[in-house]
């Protein structure tokens, strides 16, 4: 043990990857359901190897957490724009006001319980979920011009109060919105999400979230005496009952196999390949239809794929709208996934895309082709990472953060990690709009949100470590009480502002409650309470407008109480 505590105070470096490792592995348990997830696993490791001696440059940390900042914003981006500037604004200003009650319910905490300045920042990170927070307040803390022994005395009261109010904060958050929340409203979720799909579309049967995706090719003969005959192939498919999409795809004709398309005329005794809804394929042909096998006609390269929505002229429209364009033809819609969290959307007629969103979409491949060119563009995996764009976008928003405004002998600035973040937003929704440049693929996205964080937290932990014991032995069960406050009146005063104020639809309500304290596991327990994916359409404009606020809020708290 001697050797082992004596190698990482010579080789700091390892017990970075120690807590890393531990955390991580620690992080991804549960029990019955709950889990402490990596970044409090990992900081509470990162505390004991800091009682041990060990120390890290903050330099280290600086580096991680401007990473994670970018990528924040880089995922949040368009949905944030849009929030903000389209038919999202309520629900982006609802945001706003959750952030405000957010943080005024911690300022008001740390007042009365009399907590410096570093535990009030711990205990608004903690409380809210919002760990990068924490990076912004320790920039603000850096910035007061206080003795460097204060100073750090400060800041490793940070990570002692987040880690006893994130429990309940999580927790917490979770159960007050997926249980007490619709009792307190009289909100019955799964009669409130089936009316909201029958408003957007759903026939009833539960058929609707499926209906729309299920693809199948069977291949018919076509009989003499058939209707069909003499037709093209653009006026059968043309020609079907509202809400049928089936397509032709090939025809075997004397022996030979043909490449449909919609000018191709039908005959009598071709055999027809015909792809669309397994159930509706029978109907296309009418009676005179006789299913044969024929596996080579069948032999037909489908693919699924996804598409990155970047088309203004896609942008707010429906789905039932989106299927009649001629581009959509022999296409197929599988999944919506919308913002960072890739927040599954309910797959309804009336369900509106928008850029930004990724589509899986199946057919044969040169449908898909002609589909992305006029929705977006196929997003192939690749795991090429446009490294020039990264960094020089962080370089940009960083220089622009450390801008210092004396208003009043007051310093104001964004810091670097706030230049960060907007340049991220920035970058994000310029993607959106043009994805030719600054490709960033999920794993990688994924990497920089999740290890970045997860190292800074590291630092802070292994810097907190030797004042850690003390510093909870002397908050301690009040700082945890203080924490359920700080969680639980925000929660409780933005339910009924938004069922009663903002007169959201039952269905959304505790899905943008959710979104605007991003708390992803309240969300999931939502949707498990409701039996179905429509509380998430509530989710992903307040979620990139509260984890914006949210983090940003955290060198706002030490403002204030500075």
């Amino acid at each position: 043990m001697t050797w082992f505590v004596s190698t990482l105070k010579s080789y700091p470096e390892i017990s970075i990857f120690l807590a890393l490792g531990i955390g991580y592995w620690i992080g991804g348990k549960s029990f019955k359901g709950f889990s402490l997830g990596a970044v409090t696993s990992t900081l509470l490791v990162a505390i004991v190897l800091g009682i041990l001696g060990v120390k890290i440059s903050p330099n280290v940390k600086s580096v991680f957490f401007l990473m994670f900042l970018f990528a924040v914003g880089y995922g949040v981006g368009p949905q944030f724009v849009r929030g903000i500037a389209k038919d999202g604004l309520p629900q982006a200003l609802f945001a706003v006001i959750m952030a405000l009650l957010s943080l005024g319910a911690a300022v008001a905490a740390a007042m009365m319980a009399g907590y410096d300045l570093g535990s009030a920042a711990g205990l608004f990170a903690g409380s809210q979920t919002i760990s990068a927070s924490m990076g912004l307040a320790t920039d603000a803390i850096n910035r007061l011009g206080r003795s460097p022994q204060e100073t750090q005395a400060l800041l490793d009261a940070m990570p002692i109060a987040y880690a006893v109010t994130y429990i309940f904060g999580t927790v917490g958050s979770a159960i007050i919105l997926a249980q007490i929340g619709p009792k307190l409203l009289g909100i019955d979720l799964v009669a409130a999400c089936k009316e909201y799909e029958k408003m957007l579309g759903e026939s009833g049967g539960g058929g609707g979230a499926t209906k729309w995706y299920e693809f199948e090719v069977r291949a018919y003969s076509v009989a003499p005496q058939s209707p069909f005959i003499g037709k093209s192939v653009g006026e059968i498919e043309a020609g079907t009952q509202e809400g049928v999409r089936a397509y032709v795809e090939r025809i075997r004709r004397d022996g030979a196999i043909i490449e449909a398309d919609r000018n191709t005329v039908i005959e009598a005794g071709d055999v027809v390949a015909i792809g669309g809804k397994r159930d509706q394929l029978i109907a296309r042909l009418g009676p005179s239809g006789r299913e044969v096998e024929d596996a080579e006609l069948l032999d037909i390269k489908v693919e699924g794929v996804d598409i990155y929505i970047s088309n203004k002229a896609v942008d707010g429209k429906r789905l039932e709208e989106l299927a009649r364009l001629p581009g959509a033809r022999g296409v197929f819609l599988k999944r919506i996934r919308r913002g960072p969290t890739e927040t599954l959307i309910p797959i309804l007629p009336g369900t509106q895309l928008y850029r930004g969103d990724v589509i899986t979409v199946v057919g044969r491949s040169q449908d898909i082709t002609a589909t992305a060119k006029q929705v977006g563009y196929v997003d192939r995996p690749t795991n090429i990472t446009d490294v020039a764009f990264v960094s020089l976008a962080i370089t940009v928003g960083a220089l622009i953060g450390s801008i210092v405004i004396n208003i009043r002998g007051v310093p104001i600035t964004l810091s670097t990690a706030g230049g960060a973040l907007i340049a991220g937003i920035v970058f994000g929704w310029f993607r959106a709009i043009h994805p030719t440049f600054g490709r960033i693929p999920e794993p990688t996205l994924w990497f920089m949100n999740s290890v970045g964080l997860n190292v800074f937290i590291a630092v802070v932990g292994i810097s907190a470590g030797p004042g850690f014991v003390a510093g909870l032995q002397k908050l301690g069960i009040s700082l945890f009480l203080w924490g359920i406050f700080a969680t639980a009146v925000p929660l409780l005063v933005g339910m009924f502002l938004a069922k009663y104020v903002f007169r959201f639809h039952p269905a959304l309500v505790l899905g943008i409650c959710a979104g605007s304290r991003t708390t992803t596991a309240a969300l999931g327990m939502v949707c498990e309470a409701a039996k179905s994916q429509v509380p998430g359409l509530g989710y992903t404009v307040t979620y990139a407008v509260g984890n914006t606020l949210l983090t940003i809020w955290g060198m706002v708290v030490i403002m204030i109480l500075s």
